[in-house]
């Protein structure tokens, strides 16, 4: 959901324009999103201040930071110029969150959704940035008790930054389809592999897929457009699976559930930066890149949300559906080479299930959602991932 906007709309335009001009490529940046739970009932447990306060002094501190509710935590890898350094980073990271945890007597979970824990029991974190999207948003925010995994890719210049969110579009369903995993809701085996993203991206204004811009301007005139009209008064209200950022040079690729095991997350982060980076390199040399309406891409986003990795997307150029793994396998050794170069390559993987598709597996042999959930909980003392 972002910090607080401190610049006035034209300042933080300005700012954002300039920075990607002076902006450093291909940097690259994760962000994971837990559950906080109690140990012995698994429920969703309200203790991020405390946790927070915990942290205070300690190398954690500046990468750990509130989202929302009370009942989660987000952790930081912070900027890293390389892939092997972010996934050292993320591993670091989540030991650092365990420990942390532990100390406190607090679960952690990192799946899309919570299956069971009410988001009327869940608080809002009381700073001005989440106040006012409380204000603002009312049942939308309230009911957005969700769980994911960004990545921040750098990018040198502006007009070349909208250029790789306009790329990232087409292929949103396929980096969902690999990271579903929030079968379960409100008690519901819902049959749907990422009931996160109808939560979110189905309730919150300015989410899900994008329009594609012509440039840097034309992107400039609609946050202007928003802020003039009273639409948004901080640029982190603009909640597109994919956003050029306008506090730091970053193209943002938000689309993942957050992912239970350390080597998934890896592997997903790996291949969004990656896929940015080839991007970057498409549009530099001219090579043609798909540019798909948003009606089709919303076509294979309903099949990614509801069938995971398990059936087929659409190959629009043939007008074919074609297995969802045979579309990443696609992908990967597509952004093979440049993978190579920024310490990617071994990271690289299409699984054998989602965490969605191995969640359904169990409740088939188990017979229940909760026991299935419970053994994705990293409980105090057993550390998260891995």
């Amino acid at each position: 959901m972002g910090d607080q906007q401190r610049l006035a709309p034209e300042e933080q335009i300005g700012f954002a324009r300039e920075a990607f001009e002076d902006g450093e490529d291909f940097t690259i940046a994760v962000e994971e999103e837990f559950a906080l739970l109690d140990p012995d009932t698994l429920e969703l447990t309200n203790r991020f201040e405390e946790l927070k306060a915990g942290a205070a002094g300690t190398e954690l501190d500046e990468h750990l930071v509130g989202e929302l509710i009370a009942s989660e935590i987000e952790v930081k890898t912070g900027r890293c110029t390389n892939f092997g350094e972010a996934a050292e980073r993320m591993a670091e990271r989540r030991t650092q969150l365990g420990e942390l945890a532990d100390l406190f007597g607090v679960g952690l979970a990192s799946t899309g959704t919570h299956p069971w824990s009410r988001w009327q029991d869940q608080r809002i974190i009381d700073t001005p940035h989440y106040r006012r999207n409380n204000e603002l948003l009312q049942y939308v925010v309230w009911r957005n008790n969700s769980f994911g995994i960004h990545a921040h890719i750098g990018i040198h210049g502006a007009d070349r930054a909208v250029a790789v969110c306009n790329a990232f579009r087409n292929v949103l369903p396929e980096l969902l389809a690999v990271s579903a995993s929030s079968p379960f809701l409100e008690d519901c085996v819902t049959g749907l592999h990422s009931v996160r993203t109808e939560i979110f991206t189905k309730l919150f204004p300015r989410c899900g897929v994008p329009d594609a811009f012509d440039d840097w301007a034309a992107y400039e005139n609609y946050v202007r457009l928003l802020y003039t009209t009273g639409s948004i008064d901080e640029h982190t209200q603009i909640w597109w699976s994919v956003r050029p950022h306008l506090a730091f040079p970053t193209v943002e690729v938000r689309i993942c559930d957050a992912q239970p095991d350390l080597g998934d997350a890896q592997s997903l982060a790996a291949l969004i930066y990656a896929l940015g980076t080839r991007f970057a390199r498409a549009i530099d040399e001219g090579e043609p890149l798909p540019d798909l309406p948003h009606r089709l891409i919303e076509e294979n986003m309903w099949r990614a949300i509801r069938y995971g990795l398990t059936d087929g997307l659409i190959d629009f150029e043939r007008g074919q559906i074609v297995p969802a793994r045979a579309r990443i396998e696609a992908l990967i050794e597509w952004v093979l080479p440049v993978a190579e170069e920024i310490g990617a390559a071994s990271y690289l993987a299409v699984p054998e299930a989602n965490a969605a598709e191995r969640q359904y597996e169990r409740v088939a042999e188990l017979g229940s959602h909760r026991d299935v959930f419970a053994e994705l909980v990293r409980r105090p003392r057993e550390r998260v991932g891995g």
